[in-house]
């Protein structure tokens, strides 16, 4: 899509393909069999409560600019800080205003830091977008996987982060509007309080909590050599088969733009996009709660901290 016109088709494919609707990978049904995962940093039960609760009918959806995305902000901003995560900006909320199809919309990005211990001037950007379908013909879209289950990992990652300080610091944003295109992300880039130059990872979390095969994809490793190294030494653990993928290197979907990290590839940030196939309950009122994995979204989310604490390490 690196064309003169390349925004133009972007800003069309996104606002239609937005949220992995490109993803149609090879799937299974057999289960493999990895090491148990005798530790976890984070409480189990915190994570799937959150995600519960913000799949919960009571959050009607999710949408942008409707009453159950202004809940949905208002509960992270009290976790983040119930979790010692302190605001990157004003309370935490970087406001913004964007036009899809005929109708504007007011949404509210939410974003917090963790300061690191040895790279004061370099920003790992850790995203999940919490905006969903909302409500359609009186039918509440839930969002449990898509993206209940990103932002209980951004909360599992702010307790990890309690007792074990990062060495980058660290962005845990939770963006608005990705299901009307990215909105969130872009304006993120765009406005950022931090210098694009300073922000030298992006992790993007957006439907982690489900998969028949196991597999859980890591896009955009093809970018970075340091990024490649570390996923293709990483040792599976639990339940969750970390397979790198979907970066138009392997003939299956490009996953690049599929989600937020569209928008840090677009600045030349590098980054990791975490993700599932898509499945039958997607973008529909059946991603509930009741529908997700939780022992493969436990897994998942430690794997991602285990991924993250190799890479934050290094020398980015």
């Amino acid at each position: 899509m690196k064309t003169i016109n390349f925004f133009l088709a972007l800003s069309i494919c996104v606002s239609v393909l937005s949220c992995q609707s490109q993803k149609q990978a090879p799937n299974t049904n057999v289960k493999q069999q990895y090491q148990p995962i005798e530790t976890y940093t984070f409480t189990k039960e915190a994570l799937l409560k959150h995600v519960k609760t913000l799949s919960s009918d009571a959050f009607e959806g999710r949408r942008t600019g409707t009453a159950g995305a202004l809940k949905a902000k208002n509960y992270i901003i009290e976790t983040f800080k119930e979790l010692g995560v302190s605001p990157l900006v004003e309370n935490y909320e970087q406001p913004f205003r964007f036009k899809s199809a005929v109708k504007t919309y007011d949404a509210v990005n939410v974003l917090g830091l963790v300061k690191g211990t040895d790279h004061s001037d370099k920003y790992i950007v850790i995203t999940a977008h919490y905006d969903h379908e909302g409500i359609k013909n009186g039918m509440i879209y839930n969002g449990a996987d898509d993206n209940a289950s990103g932002v209980g990992a951004l909360f599992a990652f702010a307790e990890y982060f309690k007792t074990n300080p990062p060495k980058h610091n660290v962005i845990l944003a939770a963006l608005d509007g990705e299901e009307l295109g990215l909105k969130g992300a872009y304006y993120f880039v765009d406005s950022s309080v931090v210098a694009l130059e300073n922000m030298v990872l992006n992790l993007n979390f957006d439907m982690i909590s489900r998969s028949e095969s196991q597999q859980l994809y890591a896009v955009g490793t093809r970018y970075s050599e340091v990024l490649k190294e570390t996923v293709s030494a990483f040792e599976n653990r639990g339940q969750v088969n970390l397979v790198m993928g979907h970066d138009g290197l392997d003939g299956l979907d490009d996953w690049t733009n599929a989600s937020d990290q569209a928008a840090f590839y677009n600045k030349n940030i590098p980054f990791i996009y975490f993700g599932v196939p898509d499945h039958k309950d997607y973008h529909k009122p059946t991603d509930v709660y009741e529908n997700i994995d939780q022992e493969f979204l436990i897994d998942v989310v430690q794997t991602l901290i285990t991924v993250f604490t190799q890479i934050d390490s290094k020398q980015l």
